[in-house]
């Protein structure tokens, strides 16, 4: 099974809210490799659960371009939306509750989520009892969701994104508002799904110990692209319109409206202040 590459290209939504303009992404630049694990992180009201919702394809950017594999999904019909969430894209909604029916067998919501992909390409889908393994819920499939514990539902919830063998995996929240055990078996089985089928999967967390977790952390803020860390390192990210947003802790000292100078000093990229000594260094 493969993975599924991600490219966004100057995306930006705007919601109509009570007769104004929110402006929820305003300009997102992001490639994800297939068979990478990313988590995108930041506060409420960040823009991230945004940018997740238009990787499934539940809306469109309202401009710029947003890619899943080789479909554009703004320019492509409802139809094949349809048919690649329930094909090549596994959405996982924030809160278990959301993905699951309470009263129905695991194995049940999983035949359910099944059910377009084992049409179209049935050779490709899995019995329901291995991916249930994959998440550790191994000899499950006859519990009703309501029987499991809440750590338990949210691998549940994972299994039936998973249904379909989907080569890209969106999983909003998965760890909220649940103890650290807990927590860990849902890393864990994210971790088992990306290693065994080589699916990409994109996380959204409020948590930075989840972005560190999957070794590529994406920071949101203010609808752009922010930061990123890799490997425990955090850099600051060129957008493609060539703005760089400094770190919130830098913007204590130097506010917006702050006149920077950059210039290049021994393959080095360094700021200065009208006012104030360097502010920071990095590589081009």
């Amino acid at each position: 099974m493969n993975g599924i590459a991600v490219v966004c290209r100057r995306v930006v939504h705007i919601y109509r809210v009570e007769g104004n303009d929110v402006v929820a992404l305003s300009g997102v630049d992001l490639d994800i490799a297939p068979g990478s694990t990313v988590a995108l992180v930041g506060p409420s009201g960040s823009g991230k659960s945004t940018l997740i919702a238009l990787l499934g394809g539940l809306m469109r950017p309202s401009a710029g371009r947003v890619q899943v594999g080789l479909v554009d999904l703004g320019k492509a019909a409802d139809a094949e939306l349809a048919r690649m969430r329930g094909t090549d894209i596994g959405v996982v909604l924030q809160g278990a509750a959301r993905n699951l029916l309470p009263h129905a067998t695991l194995a049940a919501n999983m035949w359910l989520a099944q059910r377009r992909a084992a049409k179209v390409r049935p050779a490709d889908v899995e019995p329901f009892e291995r991916i249930l393994g994959l998440v550790g819920l191994g000899g499950f499939g006859e519990a009703t969701v309501g029987e499991l514990p809440p750590g338990a539902q949210q691998r549940a919830a994972l299994a039936v994104g998973m249904a379909a063998s989907p080569g890209l995996l969106l999983v909003d929240e998965p760890t909220s508002r649940l103890d650290r055990s807990a927590r860990d078996e849902v890393l864990d089985a994210l971790d088992t799904v990306n290693r065994e089928r080589g699916t990409t999967i994109v996380v959204v967390t409020h948590d930075p110990e989840v972005g560190a977790r999957l070794g590529r952390a994406i920071t949101i803020r203010d609808g752009r692209v922010g930061a990123e860390g890799r490997d425990g390192q955090e850099f600051a990210v060129v957008a493609g319109d060539g703005t760089v947003q400094l770190p919130p802790a830098m913007l204590e000292n130097y506010p917006p409206g702050t006149l920077l100078a950059v210039e290049s000093v021994d393959g080095q990229v360094v700021m200065v202040s009208a006012t104030h000594e360097p502010v920071g260094d990095g590589t081009p």
